[in-house]
């Protein structure tokens, strides 16, 4: 699985976000600033990931001095799959395409449900994991067993 930077980005500053318990309620909002340095992220960057993320419903905003970021909703409740599908687009593309719409044939043919069975695995992962688990450091027990196996290492 190939992960973009933006994607990265992402993922690292919704983790810093539910780790800071941000939001309405719940302490003053976040500042992109304050999660760049926090996270080592470009500025810049960070800035139009936000708001791809809001656009997405994952964070909100607020202008202004006592402005900044925080979580839509709890970190409990927000896959990364959902982040990674707000960023990036669906799971799994070979081409450019869903797997579902390829037509191999012959020899080949098998590859699709290879493609699908993929892309199921990485869905299953990415949707049991949450924001919460992330920022708190306390991973599904499956994904701990996976990681594991020194073999996933390399």
């Amino acid at each position: 699985m190939r992960l973009s930077a933006r994607v990265d980005y992402a993922l690292r500053a919704v983790a810093e976000l539910a780790a800071t318990g941000s939001g309405p309620g719940r302490g003053r909002p976040v500042t992109a600033d304050q999660i760049a340095r926090a996270q080592e992220i470009p500025p810049k960057f960070l800035e139009s990931i936000l708001l791809q993320l809001r656009r997405g419903g994952v964070v909100n905003a607020q202008r202004g001095p006592e402005g900044g970021y925080w979580l839509a909703r709890p970190a409990e409740e927000i896959s990364l799959a959902e982040v990674i599908r707000v960023i990036d687009g669906p799971l799994a593309h070979v081409r450019g395409q869903r797997p579902e719409d390829l037509g191999y044939h012959g020899a080949a043919r098998s590859l699709q449900e290879v493609w699908i069975a993929l892309r199921a695995s990485e869905r299953e992962i990415l949707e049991l994991v949450t924001v919460a688990d992330v920022a708190a450091g306390t991973l599904p027990p499956r994904v701990t067993e996976l990681a594991a196996d020194p073999r996933a290492w390399t």
